[in-house]
């Protein structure tokens, strides 16, 4: 398994390091935007990876709260961490972009306003997750991973039913884009979920430990004398 990691690790930088001169050098330069439109490269990228672990952390968090696997608990956290992370970089890159193109850094439409309480909630279960203690603080997790999810779908088509100033996908929305940005804008999100894999494979193996060394010092606790007093 070391082996397969430091291989797929050797392959994300290289990937990356591609990515990044296709999308800043080799894409062609957008006729109304410019080269301020590039950030889309990391922008939709990131928004595809945070939905992929969001939703990974939902099914997880449905096998948890069935099964009460403790590998599926595992999946969950190191899924939402991630998840948040990505979510993180498209609230940031989109302001970045919306400045110049718009002329305001935020504005309180529908698919701005639904993806930053998707990443409030994220947060929340979280926090959630570092600070509350007790058997059944996993329990109260999921569920609220559950609903959470429940925000996807509207972030999701909240530009088809709502008016938005969000641009109209391009992809898988009626609308066109040049098959050079397209194959950039798939490269990136192909080096963008190989490095979120390697650093969910990792954060998976972490959580795992720690569940593991909480049932043992439960089970010391329980044999230590006197702690049934």
């Amino acid at each position: 398994m070391k082996r397969a990691f430091y291989i797929l690790a050797v392959f994300t930088v290289l990937l990356l390091g591609y990515s990044f001169y296709e999308a800043m050098f080799a894409a062609p330069t957008d006729q109304m935007q410019g080269d301020v439109y590039r950030i889309i490269y990391y922008h939709v990228p990131s928004a595809w990876t945070a939905f992929v672990f969001f939703l990974t952390n939902f099914v997880a968090s449905i096998v948890y709260l069935i099964r009460r696997n403790l590998k599926a608990d595992a999946v969950a956290v190191a899924a939402a961490e991630i998840g948040v992370v990505f979510c993180t970089v498209v609230l940031v890159t989109g302001p970045l972009w919306a400045r110049p193109v718009w002329g305001i850094w935020w504005t309180w439409d529908w698919r701005l306003t639904s993806t930053f309480v998707m990443w409030l909630i994220y947060v929340s279960y979280l926090v959630l997750r570092r600070f509350s203690t007790g058997g059944q603080m996993p329990v109260l997790a999921a569920a609220l991973a559950v609903f959470g999810a429940l925000d996807m779908p509207l972030v999701y088509f909240s530009i088809w039913f709502f008016r938005t100033q969000h641009p109209q996908p391009v992809v898988g929305g009626g609308g066109s884009i040049d098959p050079r940005m397209l194959h950039v804008w798939l490269l990136n999100w192909a080096a963008f979920l190989c490095f979120a894999w390697l650093v969910f494979w990792k954060r998976y193996q972490l959580e795992v430990l720690q569940q593991e060394v909480e049932e043992t010092e439960a089970l010391e606790a329980l044999l230590e004398p006197g702690s049934s007093r």
